[in-house]
């Protein structure tokens, strides 16, 4: 697999990041953050054995890995510098090999210290091989510097959106009584795949009771029955690049009389969207939604975000980035080029889309119609 961007657009992440070290006062980045490696790298892997990228001031950067995993890295990376090592090796033992070999025996080593590979004995480690050394912390970098998105970025992510168009839509005709949420899941994970997706994970299809507990429910085999409603979730993934998309899926007729909430979900959520500028508060935007929820009596309670930002997903323990949310305290300014996963629910239903932030506004990445879909309805 080749690199997935020119060697410019990895130019000008290189540049963003330095820009970061020269504030923090490092001489050199240890990355090892799943995504932060894909995005600065173009190669992102496991941390099945502690694998990590390190780029200096000045020159090029460096990838140590598994001997395993390096034929495939040395294809996706922009840069050649690989050093595999064997698994009888201990990996912070190379690494620190090579620091002293490149000169950096000595220096004051950046890192996210917020990073799922940088863990306290990961430092500890490097710290005791290597003494001269000094461990300074770039706050959320991994998450941070990627926030704006670049177009090759934003189409990766609507290229994931058309797929869950597609899967949403097959899923939806055939949603008749009977269908389970993993018969559902089976569906669009074949959708997923047939399309050109990185994997066939789904995201939560689960039945929508209650108000919004659904949200992270379990998947089950138990069919639904005439009248019920199921929440279907989707997360494809392009080049490890993921949109989202949540639509209910109404089996058969509409017994509960859920049309009405439906329409009214979608239109708060449209002016959410409409007030969704560069530049605008993100508890402004937030507050469009929640408040108008609320006051309206659609959920006694609204006390979990109302999006997030979304993008680039490697191999990490979180299914979602929150390092940029929407919340009543969220005092961070939207910016152009930014994309979100944005939702709302209440009473067993829930609708998203995948936004990303242009100059006069947002622009939906999805194609599909917002309304409670069947097959009848859809």
């Amino acid at each position: 697999m080749s690199a997935p961007f020119p060697r410019e657009e990895f130019a000008a992440r290189v540049a963003r990041t330095r820009s970061a070290m020269a504030e923090a006062g490092a001489d050199l980045l240890l990355v090892d953050h799943a995504e932060f490696l894909a995005w600065l790298t173009g190669y992102t892997v496991s941390e099945t054995m502690y694998r990590a990228a390190f780029l200096p001031r000045e020159g090029e950067p460096w990838f140590v890995l598994r001997e395993l995993d390096a034929a495939p890295c040395r294809d996706a990376c922009w840069f050649t510098d690989i050093v595999g090592f064997a698994d009888t090796d201990e990996p912070h033992v190379v690494m620190a090999e090579e620091l002293r070999r490149r000169g950096f025996a000595s220096c004051t080593i950046g890192s996210d210290h917020a990073s799922y590979g940088f863990t306290a004995a990961t430092r500890d480690r490097l710290a005791a091989l290597l003494p001269g050394t000094r461990f300074v912390d770039l706050p959320q970098a991994s998450d941070l510097l990627r926030a704006v998105k670049s177009p090759a970025e934003v189409d990766l992510i609507a290229r994931a959106a058309g797929i869950a168009d597609k899967a949403m839509m097959a899923i939806a005709a055939l949603a008749r009584p009977g269908i389970s949420p993993r018969a559902a899941a089976a569906i669009a994970a074949a959708c997923f795949l047939e399309n050109g997706a990185d994997t066939g994970e789904t995201g939560p299809i689960v039945p929508g009771i209650g108000g919004h507990e659904f949200l992270h429910g379990v998947m089950t085999d138990q069919p639904l029955a005439e009248g019920g409603v199921l929440h279907v979730e989707l997360i494809p993934k392009v080049r490890n690049y993921g949109a989202r998309l949540m639509r209910p899926v109404l089996i058969g007729g509409d017994q509960r009389e859920l049309l009405p909430l439906a329409e009214r979900l979608v239109a708060l959520q449209d002016r959410q969207f409409a007030a969704m500028r560069p530049g605008a508060l993100a508890c402004d935007v937030d507050a469009v939604l929640r408040e108008a929820v609320l006051r309206e009596g659609l959920r006694p309670v609204y006390d979990n975000v109302t999006g997030y930002t979304l993008g680039l997903y490697g191999r990490t323990p979180r299914p979602s980035d929150f390092s940029r949310v929407f919340l009543p305290n969220a005092r961070w300014r939207l910016e152009e080029s930014m994309v979100f996963h944005m939702y709302t629910t209440a009473g067993g239903l829930g609708f998203s889309e995948t936004i990303v932030l242009e100059t006069e506004g947002c622009r939906r990445l999805s194609s599909l119609p917002r309304k409670l879909l069947s097959t009848t309805v859809h």
